[in-house]
């Protein structure tokens, strides 16, 4: 498991050129590690070959989506320098959220498309579901945490930025 994050960091690293882009986009992985834990605490399964399977493959959903809001914070970001909307702090903020707030919907589609072909899997009673639950419920649990964390994050940001700029209105 160390081996495949650092080569993850690693891919990550050689395509953003920046160790603080990587971490940026390997900050979604603790939000999806709470609800893998979570996931497998609840439905009893021990650590095994499949469960490791299903984390790995998280692991690579969460570096998939970090990319997508690395490259939706960046145009956010360059649109408002070009539009020369990028003078102070409060005007990074506001591009912040305005980036994270246009990625919202296709995060959302990423764990809808995961959870609607994963929880099939996870009340299946076939031939080799046994095998095929362990590797799901890592997933299934870490996307749902992943996606309710990060609108929860969005949605916190943004309404600080709203009192922020509520303030400097009536103040």
């Amino acid at each position: 498991m160390p081996a495949t994050i650092a080569l993850v960091m690693l891919l990550l690293y050689m395509n953003t050129r920046s160790f603080a882009k990587t971490m940026i986009v390997l900050l979604a992985v603790p939000f999806s590690g709470i609800g893998a834990v979570w996931a497998l605490y609840l439905l009893h399964y021990n650590l095994s070959v499949a469960v490791w399977v299903g984390i790995i493959a998280l692991l690579s959903i969460d570096a998939e989506t970090g990319v997508f809001m690395l490259l939706y914070l960046e145009l956010a970001y360059e649109e408002a320098l070009m539009s020369g909307r990028m003078r102070t702090l409060s005007d990074l903020r506001e591009a912040i959220v305005y980036g994270a707030a246009k990625r919202l919907r296709p995060k959302f589609m990423t764990f809808a498309t995961t959870c609607i072909g994963l929880l099939p899997v996870m009340w299946s009673i076939g031939t080799g579901s046994d095998v095929m639950k362990r590797i799901a419920a890592p997933m299934v649990g870490g996307i749902f945490t992943s996606f309710v964390l990060s609108c929860l994050s969005i949605l916190w940001s943004m309404s600080y930025e709203a009192e922020d700029h509520c303030g400097t209105i009536g103040g």
